[in-house]
């Protein structure tokens, strides 16, 4: 039996495709170095850990498909010391991130209508339109200017009569930018005067570095009814297998709408639930001491990439990524090669082509993606072999 033409569009993950590679390459006896992926090595919160290991119920049950109350009071009172001035009631807990962009799309767009995203773009962004039957509109931005946004007459030009969304994820997951008030400006008079959905993921929002400021789509009362905010525990807290995240918006009849597709596939998991409501909780001092740990890394990698000829790279203000520009026609084949001929003292490292993260053709094909999330000697030692195989594949 063969497949459906809808399974035929969805892409493969650019962040893990190589992973068959990767594991030939250990069977060899060659260590890899992880940079493709943005698994973090930072502990877990332990209270948020001994909550589940404490669960005394006799009986899982499912919980209430919007979410159990007590991790929703839990996310309210964190977005509240932000001063987003949230209830539980703007709440739907998802299945991690990824759950909450679905429904986003869903609650949004109809078949075939458009979501605007500046490119390079979380990956799997393109399947959840591919579930939704809607389609990516990329907003090109560039590795020389730092992925900053356009004006705000070549973001209007973008627009067309099947726009309904526009999608911003800041900080950002591939590029490490932050966008500016100015550029949420932009977006939120171009929402009112197209009448579109502003979508804020912002899974990264504690991960701000030097002088850069987290800005979100929460804070602009003038689009609150037409803003949805995505959240999750993965990268905030080092809880990527928890699988737990938000749909958080004030508007009614997205949170009504949404409720129906949460009743659908019934509850988000129990137990990761009483762990993310105190995940939620984590005192600030967690928190600060993992941006610390990320800048360090951050300074670490943009140190060792001025090292390499021929590269552009910009300094990343967030989150744990940055995309490079190497002197590499295609880095589909060159990352594969690092995997497949390439060793240095039985070591190799894994990067992430950047072409996946693209939606537009040819565009990306010199670029990878580098996740900072190894600690300090070995992100170093990861960046000196890329230069050490820059050299030797281009000889």
């Amino acid at each position: 039996m063969g497949i459906s033409n809808r399974m035929r569009g969805i892409p493969a993950s650019p962040i893990r495709k190589l992973t068959p590679y990767a594991n030939e390459a250990k069977k060899r006896g060659i260590k890899v170095y992880h940079i493709n992926i943005g698994q973090p090595d930072i502990k877990t919160p332990p209270d948020a850990l001994k909550k589940v290991k404490n669960f005394n119920k006799e009986v899982l049950k499912y919980s209430q498909s919007d979410g159990i109350f007590d991790l929703k009071k839990s996310m309210t009172d964190y977005f509240n010391n932000l001063h987003y001035n949230i209830n539980p009631k703007n709440i739907i807990v998802t299945n991690g991130g990824s759950e909450a962009i679905y429904f986003s799309f869903m609650v949004s767009m109809d078949t075939k209508d458009e979501v605007l995203i500046p490119e390079p773009y979380y990956a799997n962004y393109n399947g959840f339109a591919k579930m939704a039957d809607v389609n990516v509109k990329p907003i090109e931005t560039n590795v020389e200017n730092g992925f900053k946004l356009p004006s705000y007459e070549k973001l209007e030009s973008y627009i067309s009569g099947k726009t309904k969304a526009i999608l911003m994820c800041s900080p950002n997951n591939p590029t490490g930018t932050v966008h500016e008030k100015g550029d949420y400006k932009k977006i939120a008079k171009l929402a009112q005067k197209y009448d579109l959905t502003v979508i804020g993921d912002e899974v990264y929002n504690e991960f701000v570095y030097d002088n850069a400021e987290h800005v979100s789509v929460m804070e602009f009362e003038e689009i609150k009814d037409r803003t949805i905010l995505i959240d999750s525990v993965s990268k905030r807290y080092s809880a990527c297998g928890a699988r737990i995240g938000a749909f958080i918006t004030k508007n009614k009849n997205y949170i009504d709408a949404v409720m129906s597709l949460a009743q659908a596939r019934l509850c988000p998991p129990t137990l990761e639930q009483v762990l993310a409501a105190e995940l939620y909780r984590t005192d600030r001092t967690y928190i600060k001491n993992a941006k610390n740990e990320y800048r360090k890394r951050r300074d670490i990698v943009y140190e060792e990439l001025n090292k390499i000829d021929g590269i552009v790279a910009h300094k990343p203000s967030g989150a744990f990524y940055t995309v490079v520009k190497l002197p590499i026609d295609d880095t589909e084949k060159f990352a594969k090669w690092l995997l497949t001929d390439f060793e240095e003292n039985k070591e190799t490292v894994m990067v992430a082509p950047a072409s996946g993260f693209y939606a537009s053709d040819n565009r990306g094909k010199n670029e990878i993606r580098i996740a900072y999330i190894l600690e300090e000697k070995n992100m170093r030692r990861s960046i000196q072999l890329l230069k050490k195989a820059i050299e030797v594949y281009n000889n």
